[in-house]
């Protein structure tokens, strides 16, 4: 499927609402998922910024599964949250969930969401490797 830009959609009110793909995979195997938040069947799941970061992940890579990828192909995250005394709790969960890939990564401190409850959102970035090394990473 050369050339060929692929689209996921993971049927989220806001996709539909402001015109938007959960993830885009461009030609040469680089995949951008959008911003993710700890969002569960349509609710705002109940935790910390621990637990919203980790969630937010998980819908995450549920859009790289769409498309065949997985948290081993991620090579760049970005994490935005509320308030700076939430670094090491959303820092802790990034480790758990990608210190074996070590993916480029940034946290930046925003004035808020869609929603006041949200405290975390996440962005990532993979890579199908192609070419002579073949497969993805894994």
């Amino acid at each position: 499927m050369t050339g060929v830009v692929r689209r996921v959609a993971t049927g989220a009110p806001w996709e539909e609402q402001f015109g938007y793909s959960r993830a885009v995979e461009l030609p040469g195997g680089l995949v951008l998922v959008s911003g993710c938040t700890s969002v569960v069947d349509g609710q705002i799941a109940d935790g910390g910024p621990y637990d919203q970061a980790i969630n937010s992940f998980h819908v995450a890579f549920a859009a790289l599964e769409q498309l065949g990828l997985g948290a081993g192909d991620v090579v760049r995250t970005r994490m935005y949250i509320t308030h700076a005394r939430d670094v090491e709790e959303v820092g802790r969960a990034h480790k758990e969930l990608f210190d074996a890939v070590r993916p480029a990564a940034s946290m930046i401190i925003v004035s808020g969401f869609v929603d006041p409850r949200l405290v975390v959102e996440v962005e990532v970035e993979a890579y199908r490797a192609t070419g002579e090394n073949g497969g993805t990473a894994s």
